[in-house]
């Protein structure tokens, strides 16, 4: 566990992550990071959830019109 110090940064607040943390999630500086709740709290993750949502849409897709899609790449 890590106790992060809320600290001013400019006209915001803002988080410092220790190194440890930063190499945890694969991530280093310019990098986003992605906050969703959770059913207890707030998680951190270095992938939009909302991508994995449209994959999970596009497996379907492709999955469905597999034969379309290989007329279509000949």
């Amino acid at each position: 566990m890590h106790a992060l110090k809320l600290t001013q940064i400019g006209n915001s607040v803002g988080v410092i992550l220790p190194k440890e943390v930063l190499a945890r999630l694969n991530v280093e500086k310019g990098d986003l990071i992605y906050l969703t709740d959770s059913a207890d709290g707030v998680r951190i993750t270095p992938h939009d959830p909302r991508f994995e949502v449209q994959m999970k849409a596009a497996r379907g897709i492709m999955r469905k019109r597999r034969n379309v899609l290989h007329v279509l790449a000949k």
